[in-house]
Protein backbone atom coordinates (compact mmCIF):
# COMPACT_ATOMS: atom_id res chain seq x y z
CA UNK A 1 0.00 0.00 0.00
CA UNK A 2 1.81 3.09 -1.26
CA UNK A 3 0.86 6.07 0.92
CA UNK A 4 -0.55 9.10 -0.86
CA UNK A 5 0.34 12.00 1.41
CA UNK A 6 1.42 15.61 1.12
CA UNK A 7 5.18 16.05 0.51
CA UNK A 8 5.46 18.10 3.70
CA UNK A 9 4.16 15.18 5.71
CA UNK A 10 6.52 12.83 3.88
CA UNK A 11 9.43 15.04 4.88
CA UNK A 12 8.63 15.17 8.60
CA UNK A 13 7.54 11.56 8.94
CA UNK A 14 10.78 10.45 7.32
CA UNK A 15 11.42 6.75 7.81
CA UNK A 16 8.23 6.09 9.78
CA UNK A 17 6.79 3.97 6.98
CA UNK A 18 9.75 1.60 7.22
CA UNK A 19 9.49 1.02 10.96
CA UNK A 20 8.69 -2.57 12.02
CA UNK A 21 5.19 -1.72 13.21
CA UNK A 22 4.34 -0.19 9.83
CA UNK A 23 5.81 -3.10 7.88
CA UNK A 24 3.76 -5.50 10.00
CA UNK A 25 0.66 -3.36 9.53
CA UNK A 26 1.12 -3.27 5.77
CA UNK A 27 1.47 -7.05 5.66
CA UNK A 28 -1.69 -7.44 7.76
CA UNK A 29 -3.73 -5.17 5.47
CA UNK A 30 -2.50 -6.94 2.33
CA UNK A 31 -3.49 -10.27 3.90
CA UNK A 32 -6.97 -8.89 4.70
CA UNK A 33 -7.41 -7.90 1.07
CA UNK A 34 -6.13 -11.20 -0.28
CA UNK A 35 -8.45 -13.11 2.05
CA UNK A 36 -11.42 -11.14 0.75
CA UNK A 37 -12.18 -9.54 4.12
CA UNK A 38 -11.02 -6.07 3.13
CA UNK A 39 -11.07 -2.97 5.31
CA UNK A 40 -12.42 0.58 5.43
CA UNK A 41 -11.74 3.11 4.08
CA UNK A 42 -10.52 1.95 0.64
CA UNK A 43 -6.74 1.69 0.43
CA UNK A 44 -6.45 4.83 -1.72
CA UNK A 45 -8.14 6.89 1.03
CA UNK A 46 -6.43 5.53 4.14
CA UNK A 47 -4.05 8.51 4.39
CA UNK A 48 -6.48 11.07 3.02
CA UNK A 49 -6.18 13.37 6.05
CA UNK A 50 -2.44 13.71 5.40
CA UNK A 51 -3.07 14.13 1.68
CA UNK A 52 -5.65 16.92 1.85
CA UNK A 53 -4.16 18.94 4.72
CA UNK A 54 -0.47 19.73 4.13
CA UNK A 55 1.78 19.80 7.17
CA UNK A 56 2.57 23.51 6.81
CA UNK A 57 -1.11 24.41 6.34
CA UNK A 58 -2.46 22.76 9.49
CA UNK A 59 -4.19 25.32 11.70
CA UNK A 60 -6.57 23.04 13.58
CA UNK A 61 -6.46 19.36 14.53
CA UNK A 62 -9.49 17.22 15.35
CA UNK A 63 -8.52 13.82 16.73
CA UNK A 64 -10.87 10.89 16.23
CA UNK A 65 -10.55 7.25 17.23
CA UNK A 66 -11.08 4.92 14.25
CA UNK A 67 -13.01 4.96 10.96
CA UNK A 68 -16.69 4.23 10.60
CA UNK A 69 -17.15 0.49 10.09
CA UNK A 70 -20.34 0.63 8.00
CA UNK A 71 -20.27 0.03 4.26
CA UNK A 72 -19.53 3.20 2.28
CA UNK A 73 -19.12 5.46 5.30
CA UNK A 74 -15.38 5.85 5.94
CA UNK A 75 -13.46 8.20 3.67
CA UNK A 76 -10.18 8.83 5.48
CA UNK A 77 -11.26 11.89 7.51
CA UNK A 78 -12.43 11.54 11.10
CA UNK A 79 -16.16 12.09 11.68
CA UNK A 80 -16.69 12.61 7.93
CA UNK A 81 -18.85 10.49 5.62
CA UNK A 82 -19.28 10.48 1.88
CA UNK A 83 -21.81 12.58 0.00
CA UNK A 84 -25.17 10.82 0.07
CA UNK A 85 -24.41 8.74 3.17
CA UNK A 86 -26.69 9.21 6.16
CA UNK A 87 -25.09 11.57 8.68
CA UNK A 88 -24.04 9.60 11.80
CA UNK A 89 -25.30 10.74 15.22
CA UNK A 90 -21.96 12.15 16.43
CA UNK A 91 -21.63 14.25 13.28
CA UNK A 92 -25.22 15.41 13.65
CA UNK A 93 -24.27 16.69 17.10
CA UNK A 94 -21.16 18.39 15.71
CA UNK A 95 -23.37 20.18 13.19
CA UNK A 96 -25.82 21.17 15.94
CA UNK A 97 -23.02 22.76 17.97
CA UNK A 98 -21.67 24.40 14.81
CA UNK A 99 -25.06 26.02 14.18
CA UNK A 100 -25.55 27.07 17.80
CA UNK A 101 -22.01 28.43 18.05
CA UNK A 102 -21.33 30.27 14.79
CA UNK A 103 -24.68 30.17 13.00
CA UNK A 104 -23.59 27.89 10.18
CA UNK A 105 -26.61 26.15 8.71
CA UNK A 106 -26.48 22.40 9.21
CA UNK A 107 -25.42 20.98 5.81
CA UNK A 108 -27.25 18.17 4.01
CA UNK A 109 -23.99 16.25 3.51
CA UNK A 110 -21.59 14.86 6.09
CA UNK A 111 -18.56 15.29 3.83
CA UNK A 112 -16.02 17.41 5.75
CA UNK A 113 -13.54 17.65 2.87
CA UNK A 114 -13.89 21.47 2.73
CA UNK A 115 -12.61 21.71 6.30
CA UNK A 116 -9.63 19.49 5.44
CA UNK A 117 -8.66 21.69 2.50
CA UNK A 118 -8.86 24.80 4.73
CA UNK A 119 -6.33 23.63 7.27
CA UNK A 120 -8.35 21.40 9.60
CA UNK A 121 -6.55 18.07 10.03
CA UNK A 122 -9.23 15.42 10.60
CA UNK A 123 -7.06 12.61 11.92
CA UNK A 124 -8.17 9.31 13.39
CA UNK A 125 -5.81 7.54 15.78
CA UNK A 126 -6.39 4.28 13.86
CA UNK A 127 -6.71 4.64 10.10
CA UNK A 128 -8.40 1.37 9.11
CA UNK A 129 -11.11 -0.95 10.40
CA UNK A 130 -12.62 -4.30 9.44
CA UNK A 131 -16.12 -4.12 7.92
CA UNK A 132 -18.72 -4.20 10.66
CA UNK A 133 -16.19 -4.45 13.50
CA UNK A 134 -15.54 -1.20 15.36
CA UNK A 135 -12.05 -0.88 16.81
CA UNK A 136 -10.87 -4.06 15.10
CA UNK A 137 -7.53 -2.63 13.92
CA UNK A 138 -6.58 -1.04 17.24
CA UNK A 139 -3.19 -2.16 18.50
CA UNK A 140 -1.93 -3.03 15.02
CA UNK A 141 0.52 -0.14 14.79
CA UNK A 142 -1.57 2.80 13.66
CA UNK A 143 -1.41 4.42 17.09
CA UNK A 144 2.38 4.73 16.89
CA UNK A 145 2.12 6.21 13.41
CA UNK A 146 -0.47 8.83 14.32
CA UNK A 147 1.35 9.64 17.57
CA UNK A 148 4.36 10.45 15.39
CA UNK A 149 2.22 12.74 13.21
CA UNK A 150 0.87 14.59 16.25
CA UNK A 151 4.34 14.83 17.78
CA UNK A 152 5.79 16.29 14.57
CA UNK A 153 3.07 18.95 14.59
CA UNK A 154 3.68 19.68 18.25
CA UNK A 155 7.42 20.07 17.80
CA UNK A 156 7.57 21.53 14.29
CA UNK A 157 4.72 24.03 14.28
CA UNK A 158 3.36 26.73 16.59
CA UNK A 159 -0.11 28.04 17.36
CA UNK A 160 -2.09 25.05 16.13
CA UNK A 161 -5.48 24.60 17.81
CA UNK A 162 -6.08 21.01 18.96
CA UNK A 163 -9.72 20.03 19.52
CA UNK A 164 -9.81 17.02 21.82
CA UNK A 165 -13.31 15.62 22.11
CA UNK A 166 -13.67 12.78 24.60
CA UNK A 167 -11.29 10.91 26.85
CA UNK A 168 -9.58 8.95 24.09
CA UNK A 169 -8.61 12.07 22.14
CA UNK A 170 -7.55 13.84 25.31
CA UNK A 171 -5.23 11.01 26.26
CA UNK A 172 -3.70 10.96 22.78
CA UNK A 173 -3.30 14.74 22.92
CA UNK A 174 -1.20 14.61 26.06
CA UNK A 175 1.91 14.69 23.85
CA UNK A 176 0.99 18.17 22.54
CA UNK A 177 3.20 20.98 23.88
CA UNK A 178 0.76 23.34 25.59
CA UNK A 179 3.36 26.10 25.63
CA UNK A 180 3.48 26.14 21.82
CA UNK A 181 -0.13 25.30 20.94
CA UNK A 182 -3.74 25.82 21.99
CA UNK A 183 -5.65 22.83 23.36
CA UNK A 184 -9.44 22.84 23.77
CA UNK A 185 -11.15 19.88 25.41
CA UNK A 186 -14.79 18.81 25.62
CA UNK A 187 -16.94 15.72 25.92
CA UNK A 188 -17.25 13.49 22.87
CA UNK A 189 -20.08 14.47 20.47
CA UNK A 190 -21.62 10.99 20.74
CA UNK A 191 -25.30 10.95 21.77
CA UNK A 192 -24.15 9.25 24.98
CA UNK A 193 -21.98 12.19 26.08
CA UNK A 194 -22.71 15.30 23.99
CA UNK A 195 -25.03 16.76 26.64
CA UNK A 196 -22.28 16.34 29.25
CA UNK A 197 -20.02 19.02 27.87
CA UNK A 198 -19.86 18.96 24.09
CA UNK A 199 -22.97 21.04 23.55
CA UNK A 200 -22.09 24.58 24.49
CA UNK A 201 -18.31 24.12 24.25
CA UNK A 202 -18.20 26.75 21.49
CA UNK A 203 -15.02 25.25 20.07
CA UNK A 204 -15.63 26.62 16.57
CA UNK A 205 -15.78 30.26 17.62
CA UNK A 206 -13.10 29.79 20.28
CA UNK A 207 -10.80 28.29 17.67
CA UNK A 208 -11.18 31.32 15.45
CA UNK A 209 -10.67 33.68 18.38
CA UNK A 210 -7.38 31.95 19.17
CA UNK A 211 -6.21 31.97 15.56
CA UNK A 212 -7.06 35.64 15.10
CA UNK A 213 -5.35 36.54 18.38
CA UNK A 214 -2.20 34.97 16.92
CA UNK A 215 -2.60 37.01 13.73
CA UNK A 216 -3.72 34.05 11.65
CA UNK A 217 -6.82 33.78 9.46
CA UNK A 218 -9.89 32.11 10.98
CA UNK A 219 -11.40 28.88 9.68
CA UNK A 220 -14.35 29.16 7.35
CA UNK A 221 -16.59 26.53 8.96
CA UNK A 222 -19.27 26.68 6.28
CA UNK A 223 -20.05 23.51 4.37
CA UNK A 224 -21.93 23.08 1.08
Amino acid sequence: MQPRIDPGWSAVLGDEFEQPHMRDLRAFLVAELEAGRGFYPPAAEVFRALELTPFEDVRVVVLGQDPYHGRGQAMGLCFSVREGVRIPPSLQNIFKELTDDVGVTSPPSGDLTPWATRGVLLLNAVLTVSPGKAGSHAGRGWEQFTDRAVRELSEGREGVVFLLWGRYAQQKGEIVDRARHHVLTAAHPSPYSAASGFFGCRHFSRTNDLLEADGRPPIDWRLP
